[in-house]
């Protein structure tokens, strides 16, 4: 377990680093762009910047990844640090903006997250309660496995989970998809080939409301796959605690 902790120490102090190196990118360009404080409707981002910005977010998702990957020995543990590594990121992330900048004012300020295939929008509040989940998730996924080290995640919990990704991200990009559909354009959509400015198709649009219906809805099915794991792993269902010593009886 002592290994399992020193593992997650350092993922933290990577996931808190690359958080700070976030903000203060940010920080930069909300100085550049918004330098009367951050707000809707969006400042257009010539076309040159938003491409750059589209590849850094490309490219700090692939370190977070990246860093999960050495430290992962399996698939499962791989997928897992990589979601504590991405909550523990996005948590610090909105940390150093409140004490560099004092943003957000409130958890409930609205914020862009992320740009492609379409802007993904929400409340503070909303990222970061999906930051604590993939970290409970995580640390659950370590716990199990330290008990039964050739316990797997099956088929229906899979299938959970990433039903409620899918169902969270839809809750991020509703508002912006309503947008459109009242513009009656779908040229609001911008590309890394796209050579108009970034936001260009955003100068009117104010966020109007977050369903978190459809949020609660993609947590509660991750929620229940976490559940349904700690059901397994608490020793209800013992096979894949007999398959495990059946391999420590093998083995010596």
């Amino acid at each position: 377990m002592r290994s399992a902790i020193r593992t997650l120490v350092g993922l933290a102090v990577f996931s808190i680093a690359m958080g700070y190196l976030e903000s203060a990118v940010v920080v930069y360009l909300r100085l550049l762009y918004y330098p009367a404080g951050f707000r809707f409707p969006l400042a257009q981002i010539p076309s040159q910047v938003a491409t750059i910005e589209f590849f850094r977010e490309l490219a700090t998702i692939i370190m977070l990844a990246g860093i999960a990957g050495f430290a992962g020995k399996n698939r499962t543990r791989r997928f897992a640090y990589f979601l504590y590594c991405f909550g523990i990121w996005d948590l610090c992330y909105y940390i150093f903006l409140k004490l560099l900048v004092g943003w957000p004012s409130s958890l409930f300020d609205w914020d862009i997250l992320f740009l492609i295939p379409l802007p993904w929008v929400g409340p503070v509040i909303a990222p970061c309660l999906v930051s604590l989940t993939m970290i409970g998730y995580t640390v659950t996924v370590t716990w199990l496995h330290e008990k039964i080290p050739v316990l797997t995640i099956t088929r229906r919990e899979r299938s959970l989970i990433t039903a409620g990704s899918l169902v969270i991200i839809a809750s991020f990009l509703w508002d912006y998809i309503r947008y459109i559909r009242s513009e009656r354009t779908a040229g609001l959509i911008w590309s890394p080939g796209n050579r108009g400015a970034l936001f260009s198709g955003m100068a009117r649009y104010i966020p109007a409301g977050f369903d978190w219906g459809i949020f609660w809805l993609g947590e509660v099915l991750i929620l229940l796959a976490v559940a349904m794991m700690i059901f397994r792993g608490s020793g209800t269902d013992r096979k894949d605690r007999q398959v495990y010593k059946g391999i420590k009886n093998r083995d010596g």
